[in-house]
């Protein structure tokens, strides 16, 4: 029992490899490579087969070199991946090309040979404004003193009790008015020793 299961796997097997080949034919021996162009510096490329056209499913093993236009600079080589953002047939480089023209080759070495270039324009992409904090408002004129008054206004001076000196004499008190009475007073006096003088004169007599 345990030869006849034994047997009918290696028979399996082999009937995938023969298969395989069958199935790699059907597709053709070549690949199709078409260079599409480039994303935000990133190559892009369309691998099919070149037989009937289909999308390589299988692993694709390949190389992608750059020249500058001038042929002073040269990129790679670079691998293809998977290009999620594309159809099943896109590809493209994990790597970036700077800004500048360059003449992009694919060459293709698995599942079959392929071999695909195009010159490809890398625009200069300018960077994005950056945002700054914004600054303090202005103040509303109408409502803000304007001028070194706003930052420096003069206090109001507390007017200060007067001294003795400086205040004002209060009426009956001064020089003119202590002379007058003096003179009066004077005045009073004498006119009361004249009427005494008389007096005594008019007895006697």
């Amino acid at each position: 029992m345990r030869i006849r299961i034994a047997f009918q796997a290696v028979l399996t097997a082999v009937g995938l490899i023969l298969l395989s080949p069958a199935v790699a034919h059907a597709h053709g021996d070549t690949v199709k490579v078409v260079v599409t162009g480039q994303r935000e510096g990133h190559v892009t490329a369309n691998v099919t087969w070149e037989n009937d056209g289909d999308a390589v499913e299988e692993a694709v093993a390949a190389t992608v070199n750059a020249v500058s236009a001038d042929g002073a600079r040269t990129l790679g080589p670079w691998r293809l991946v998977r290009d999620p953002a594309a159809t099943p047939a896109g590809w493209t480089t994990a790597e970036s090309l700077p800004p500048g023209a360059w003449k992009v080759s694919v060459d293709v070495g698995f599942p079959a040979l392929g071999h695909g270039e195009l010159e490809v324009g890398v625009p200069v992409v300018d960077p994005a404004p950056t945002t700054g904090t914004p600054g303090p408002r202005p103040a509303d004129p109408s409502s803000t003193p304007t001028g070194t008054q706003a930052q420096n206004p003069t206090p109001t001076p507390t007017p200060t009790p007067a001294t003795a000196s400086e205040a004002p004499a209060e009426p009956g008190t001064g020089p003119a008015v202590w002379w007058t009475t003096a003179g009066v007073a004077a005045t009073a006096l004498a006119g009361a020793a004249v009427g005494i003088l008389l007096r005594r004169r008019r007895a006697r007599g």
